[in-house]
């Protein structure tokens, strides 16, 4: 194993990890975003209005992207696999 191959490795796994954690980070970030923009109009600052609409965004957004979270890290292994074959 070379320089080459570690750098695949990372590169490949930073890959693996956008795509898996991206779609919920995205979603609550925009959400948290758009409710704070929301309680700076209205003036209301409410904890729970902030972190409620969060949660709930984020959760609906990891079981939609759920099948593409698992084929994203079943890819990886299987590229990590061959590469200990490989060896």
């Amino acid at each position: 194993m070379d320089e080459g191959d570690v750098v695949e490795i990372l590169r490949s796994g930073f890959h693996t990890v956008l795509v898996v954690a991206g779609p919920a980070l995205a979603a609550a970030m925009i959400t948290g975003l758009s409710i704070s923009i929301l309680q700076t109009l209205t003036q209301v600052q409410e904890m729970t209005l902030a972190n409620v609409p969060k949660i709930f965004i984020t959760l609906i957004v990891i079981m939609l992207f759920l099948p593409l979270s698992f084929s994203a890290l079943r890819a990886f292994m299987e590229q990590i696999t061959q590469m200990i074959v490989g060896i």
